[in-house]
């Protein structure tokens, strides 16, 4: 005899990463009764498999850098060594600290969410209630689906002879030798991370270069740097054959136009994309159905096909990175609860990755913006920047890509050191309309990595305005402002 349901929650949500974490939180401040159900550890992949402990790894692969360069600032040291069980327990302890501090969990329980953690697999019973292997069946008006994504598998024979990068976190030694297949976001950071760390590592790509969703200038760059760091690309590799096992670990076998060939390594990791993780939810027993790449499917509220039933984050497949699954989880949430009225609107999200060197975009690449717009792009170099010069890390550069007609930003994308947050800064720039001329005229502090994206603003202008009277004008209405 099935057990009896609870009391029906106003709002069930189904998954603890950042989108469902904000989902219940905004539910239960906006007055709902709440719960909240994941099948293992708070937090979910961002804080347990992804950005928390990847940069964590990143961090030490950094750390393994600047060891190296000592010796320039005549600072004595050997060659550093890596113990990595020691690095994986520090591993542990911050993605345990991240959970426990940056999680929200006090303000879930201080807001009277229900919290079921470890639940395992969540799956809809009825179109109102769900249940799973470890929690009790729960009741619900609505339901909020955040339950992430995992990585793609390939329909290839041997494939049960890879890991995934989650796999490759979890190792209990660096292995000698890697092949990585899938140059996007994840597999570049996989192969940059184990590169730090001593292994021989091939990236495996059968697109014609390595991260094809970014600007073609940050392609080539990341590139060249990794290339030269000892890391083996194989773009346009063609057709993924088969893995099979072989006496240094497992074998790819690939073809291409000039016929098959093969990789031998220690350890396959497969990187190629993400799919929702809806296995076993019964989604079609409260009538919720998937896109023809699998990912729920939502309308611009996030609501799904079933009225009642909402989504957020990876398993919505719109954009797969934590601030917007943030986002999606707070606008899920408002309609859930007070009718779904609220739109998700586009908005600049900046991305970027924790590689050696690293890289970030917010906006259009060039090509894009080119394809129906006027642009200037100005480019600054890192190598004629006295910061990158100081820290001896010269490599890369800073692009902005300027509506000729308008005069606002459209992309930034940057190569090297502090990327990630140049972009950031240029993304605030964008969200504001700034005109380039506005932001050339902010007074970044010197020497710092921010002087990149200042002079790329000040060489847009300048293409913009040749006489430099876009300088007198805009300075004076800031002072003008500042008076009033």
């Amino acid at each position: 005899m099935a057990p009896t349901p609870r009391q029906p929650f106003d709002v069930v949500v189904v998954g603890a990463g950042p989108a469902g974490v904000v989902a219940a939180l905004r539910a239960a401040r906006l007055g709902a009764s709440t719960a909240l159900i994941t099948r293992d550890q708070f937090g979910g992949m961002a804080a347990n498999d992804g950005p928390v402990p990847v940069r964590t790894l990143a961090q030490a692969a950094r750390l393994i850098r600047e060891a190296r360069q000592l010796p320039l600032y005549g600072i004595a040291g050997g060659e550093p060594s890596l113990d990595y069980a020691q690095l994986l327990a520090r591993v542990r302890d911050v993605t345990a600290d991240a959970r426990k501090h940056t999680l929200l969990r006090d303000d879930l329980e201080r807001a009277g969410v229900s919290i079921y953690e470890q639940g395992g697999t969540a799956r809809f019973a009825d179109a109102h209630t769900i249940e799973s292997d470890n929690a009790p069946r729960l009741r619900a008006d609505k339901v909020i689906l955040c339950t992430g994504g995992a990585s793609r598998p390939l329909a290839v024979p041997g494939f049960d002879l890879t890991a995934t990068h989650s796999d490759a976190w979890r190792l209990s030694s660096v292995p000698p030798s890697l092949v990585v297949i899938g140059a996007g976001a994840t597999g570049v950071q996989v192969a940059s991370i184990f590169n730090a760390f001593g292994s021989q590592v091939y990236l495996v790509e059968i697109a014609p270069r390595i991260l094809m969703s970014e600007d073609h200038e940050v392609s080539e760059a990341v590139t060249a740097a990794m290339a030269a760091s000892g890391i083996e690309i194989v773009a346009d590799a063609g057709t993924i054959d088969r893995f099979e096992r072989c006496a240094t670990g497992v074998r790819l076998i690939h073809s291409t136009s000039t016929g098959q060939h093969s990789i031998d390594a220690t350890l396959a990791v497969v990187a190629a994309g993400w799919v929702a993780a809806t296995a076993g939810l019964g989604l079609d027993r409260a009538g919720v159905q998937t896109d023809r790449r699998g990912y729920v499917q939502v309308d611009a509220q996030l609501r799904t096909t079933a009225p009642h039933v909402f989504a957020a984050g990876d398993v919505t497949g719109r954009a797969l990175v934590v601030h917007e699954a943030i986002r999606e989880g707070l606008v899920a949430a408002t309609n859930a609860v007070l009718g779904a009225t609220t739109v998700l609107s586009a908005q600049v999200s900046p991305i970027g990755s924790f590689t050696d060197p690293e890289y970030a975009s917010a906006g259009l690449t060039e090509a894009a913006a080119r394809e129906n717009r006027e642009v200037v792009a100005a480019t600054v170099r890192f190598d004629s920047l006295p910061r990158p010069i100081i820290d001896g890390r010269q490599t890369g550069f800073c692009k902005l890509v300027v509506d000729r007609e308008l005069h606002t930003i459209l992309g930034c994308h940057v190569v090297g050191e502090r990327a990630v947050e140049l972009a950031q800064l240029a993304a605030t720039a964008m969200a504001a309309k700034m005109p380039v001329e506005e932001l050339a005229l902010v007074p970044f502090s010197f020497p710092t990595y921010a002087n990149a994206l200042g002079r790329a603003a000040i060489l847009a202008a300048i293409e913009l305005d040749h006489t430099g009277m876009w300088a007198v004008d805009h300075l004076e209405t800031a002072v003008e402002a500042g008076v009033a």
